[in-house]
């Protein structure tokens, strides 16, 4: 890391440039219009990895959660565990579920480690499916600081299985003070942490109030979420969620702009609960779609949806 922003850098840190990009080809907006209303793109014709699903998500059972990923078009999908005290608010299964799911789907389906982190077995439990193969930890979506010891010792683990932790940020409910997470970022250089949920969207805008979970309207440059993209380079971002695809669809002027800056730290993930796969009702394939609409490039849409993940997680 060439250097550390300050708290103070930090908290001032505004006014990076709007690079809005608009470029792209008509067909291309064509095609994701089509996508959009209901049409998605062949299953196959481009990979896509989505780093974002859970077993059991609002009861949905393997078999529409396989029809579910195909229907998107989705080629390699990493399972995300809850902790073993909570389903992530969703009836979502833990790390036996997914570690028994990805080996009957070999190459195509992949897994993360989870617990809550400030049980007394956190360690041992997150270990054991690290050293079976867990391609990271998480979601981590707990009521801890995201400076707090909790969160420190699922950064320790990361660190020494060289994997990323996918981290839920919620204001007054997940990972507390997004504004803190700074300090966490800097204390473990090594480790990536991959930034989600309806807190971290809502930070694109420096005058975000915390409190609004789905913001609409123009963005003011110098958010929360950009400066640490932009500051910090284990910070990534997962376009997954409403909360996602909320960001690409508020300002599309400005987000062309930070697709562009930030097109190699950010991954898609879907985190969809429906049993279709296909739009307009499948919010997983509407963010497939805004990104091939937004992105500046065909090449950036690829970092996307695809490149990002292969290389991060060695798929």
């Amino acid at each position: 890391m060439n250097h550390v922003c300050s708290r103070r850098k930090f908290l001032a840190a505004s006014g990076i440039a709007l690079l809005a990009t608009v470029t792209g080809a008509e067909e291309k907006r064509r095609d994701a219009a089509s996508t959009l209303q209901g049409d998605a793109a062949p299953p196959g014709s481009e990979p896509i990895i989505d780093i974002h699903q859970h077993t059991n998500y609002s009861f949905r059972t393997d078999e529409q959660l396989l029809a579910h990923q195909k229907a998107m078009g989705v080629t390699q999908t990493i399972l995300l565990p809850a902790g073993s005290l909570y389903g992530l608010d969703a009836n979502c299964t833990g790390n036996e579920a997914v570690w028994n799911f990805a080996l009957d789907h070999p190459g195509e389906y992949f897994y993360f480690a989870n617990e809550v982190p400030n049980l007394p077995g956190a360690r041992a439990e997150l270990e054991k499916y690290l050293k079976s193969g867990a391609l990271g930890v998480g979601e981590q979506k707990f009521h801890v600081d995201c400076d707090s010891p909790s969160l420190e010792l699922m950064a320790e683990i990361a660190q020494e299985f060289k994997v990323p932790i996918l981290m839920h940020f919620q204001h007054n409910a997940y990972n507390l003070h997004i504004e803190r997470m700074h300090k966490t970022l800097e204390k473990f250089p090594k480790v990536k942490f991959i930034g989600h949920a309806q807190t971290w969207w809502s930070n694109i805008d420096k005058n975000c109030d915390q409190a609004t979970m789905y913001p609409t309207g123009k963005v003011t440059p110098g958010g929360i979420t950009d400066v640490l993209l932009t500051e910090y380079p284990n910070m990534y971002g997962d376009l997954s969620a409403g909360s996602g695809l909320n960001a690409l669809n508020r300002d599309p002027e400005f987000m062309r702009g930070f697709l562009e800056r930030h097109q190699d730290k950010l991954l898609y993930g879907s985190d969809c609960n429906d049993v279709i796969g296909r739009a307009p009702d499948c919010q997983g394939a509407r963010t497939i779609a805004t990104v091939r609409e937004l992105a500046p490039t065909n090449a950036i849409e690829r970092k996307l949806l695809y490149e990002n993940a292969k290389k991060m997680f060695r798929l």
